[in-house]
């Protein structure tokens, strides 16, 4: 049976995500860094995992849930271990973690994985970049958060968003 590799995420649009991959190119990189390309510029909510295909369609409505729209303050750049580059926010909010509990409970009950590792929410910006250095100057990106994605992972191409859902 064919599966789908699938995760929650916030998903920026160009008028924030031009200002992040100019961002990202203004870090030195050390040689073999593998920049994350600016269309796949995201902060994962839930990683699901393999799905049956034929199970996709009943994903759609069984993960909308209601949040209203909030502000998102990123700002921390930070290199973790095995040279994950990434840029996170200064604090939490609320409204994230309530977006991100509300989803984990409708993942619960579609019998999907729910990741319970502490939440770290992060724009990933490059992977192999032990020893990145960050541009000198502070950046600081305000996220207006309008809604969430549920994106396939599809193997040698990226990632494909199978469907939006705003807020109302």
């Amino acid at each position: 049976m064919e599966s789908a590799r699938l995760f929650l995420a916030l998903w920026p649009d160009a008028a924030l995500r031009d200002p992040l991959a100019r961002y990202r190119d203004a870090w030195r990189w050390p040689a073999g860094v593998s920049p994350v390309p600016s269309g796949q510029l995201h902060l994962t909510l839930h990683f699901i995992g393999p799905v049956p295909r034929q199970r996709l369609p009943l994903l759609g409505n069984a993960l909308q849930v209601a949040c209203a729209p909030f502000e998102l303050a990123l700002g921390m750049p930070e290199v973790w271990p095995r040279g994950v580059a990434v840029l996170r926010p200064a604090s939490v909010p609320d409204a994230l973690v309530r977006l991100r509990t509300a989803l984990g409970t409708a993942l619960e009950k579609l019998d999907l994985p729910v990741d319970t590792r502490e939440f770290r929410p992060h724009i990933t910006l490059a992977r192999r970049a032990p020893g990145a250095t960050p541009p000198a100057i502070k950046s600081a990106f305000c996220w207006r958060v309008n809604g969430y994605v549920l994106v396939e992972s599809v193997p040698g191409a990226g990632y494909r968003i199978e469907r939006h859902f705003p807020f109302s």
